[in-house]
């Protein structure tokens, strides 16, 4: 087969649908020799593009930048079809939420949430009004739709009418590399290059209102009146780039004067991440809706207890290796986060569940069910 896929966010986006993407696609390459994979990305080659590939692998630069493309196809809908970069094609994948205009080729996409629906006062307003689009039409013109979880399937197929036949869950995958950092002094190097404190509780995720931020923060302040004396100089650490709509967080943390508990340390390379997990005392992740909330896993992965919003689909990921909260419930995460920091039984009891839950989650299961789902859509096909 000659599969195309648009490779844009892996080579762009430090975080999210780019890690989603850079994880999927190399080990599906690894993986499958016998296919001939024809990658592009729009806008050059991009800060995390660049990678070694197999000899049935080409990658293609454009000139034209992510956003010229999005006018071209999605805003002005020219019919210019995808061929046109990256020659015919028998299948197209595109792993960012829009198709483009193909020609001939069969096409699948992978939608990873509707948060932009369930929760339209949390997005951007530019985006959510261009995703309100691009994404519905596109859903309805692929032959087939990747969901990151049984969540975000029945979100498919609840708010929009998708057939449940036309959609597929796909887990994401946990890279090998996370896992418990014993190197003391690369332990060091990362806690002086982020300036991070001795104890601290740590959150991950680009900093906008879908992540519930104020509430973790609020849950803070309370948990640490309620310690116990050793375990109270612990910190809150939120881990992530600015997003959109995210000035109420700082104001949060200057009226209830955590100016000096609560850190924000902006976007940590991807390199520093496991060790960045080892470090924390305790994960929380609080969020209203997630597609299916990966850095729970890398947390566990690390050997890192985690507590995590009981929400979307973060149940279906967390399994019973979290304890599960209300993300709307201050009072609850408070509790649950100070019962992690100071009961070590529950901590060790929560570190051996997350080291078994993660082993679920590989990219290269995830890679042979893509690898399968294509053959199945070409021979739906003939």
């Amino acid at each position: 087969m000659r599969i195309g896929i648009d490779y844009t966010a892996a080579a762009h986006q430090g975080a999210g649908i780019g890690r989603y993407t850079r994880g999927l696609i190399r080990a599906l390459t690894r993986l499958d020799g016998k296919n001939e994979y024809r990658l592009f990305v729009a806008g050059g080659g991009g800060p995390f593009g660049q990678a070694r590939w197999p000899s049935n692998v080409r990658l293609r630069t454009l000139p034209l930048s992510q956003r010229n493309l999005t006018r071209i196809w999605h805003r002005l809908r020219l019919p210019l079809p995808v061929e046109v970069f990256t020659g015919p094609l028998d299948l197209f994948y595109s792993p960012d939420f829009v198709l483009p205009p193909v020609w001939r080729a069969r096409t699948l996409l992978t939608v990873h949430d509707l948060s932009f629906v369930c929760y339209p006062q949390t997005a951007d307003p530019h985006l959510h009004r261009y995703l309100n689009v691009a994404v519905p039409r596109s859903v309805w013109s692929a032959d087939h739709i990747l969901a990151d979880s049984r969540n975000t399937a029945h979100d498919l197929t609840e708010l929009w009418g998708v057939s449940p036949g036309k959609i597929s869950v796909l887990y994401s995958g946990v890279e090998p590399r996370f896992c418990p950092v014993i190197d003391a002094a690369e332990l060091s190097r990362v806690r002086k290059q982020y300036d991070l404190p001795q104890r601290f509780i740590l959150s991950v995720g680009t900093l906008q209102p879908r992540k519930n931020y104020e509430r973790l923060i609020r849950a803070f302040g309370q948990s640490v009146d309620n310690l116990q004396p050793e375990t109270d100089n612990s910190k809150l650490v939120v881990v992530g780039g600015k997003g959109w709509l995210y000035e109420s967080i700082f104001d949060c943390v200057r009226e209830l004067g955590l100016e000096k508990e609560v850190l924000f340390p902006g976007f940590v390379a991807d390199d520093d991440l496991p060790a960045l997990y080892t470090l924390a005392d305790l994960f929380a992740l609080p969020s209203l809706y997630e597609g299916f909330g990966l850095p729970v896993l890398e947390a566990m992965a690390c050997g890192t207890p985690v507590v995590c919003s009981d929400a979307s689909s973060l149940p279906e990921v967390a399994g019973d290796a979290a304890l599960l909260v209300d993300p709307l419930n201050v009072e609850g995460w408070a509790e649950a986060m100070g019962r992690v920091l100071s009961d070590e039984g529950l901590r060790r009891e929560l570190i051996s569940r997350g080291l078994a839950q993660v082993r679920r989650f590989t990219w290269k299961r995830a890679a042979g069910e893509l690898l399968e789902l294509f053959s199945s859509l070409m021979a739906q096909e003939a």
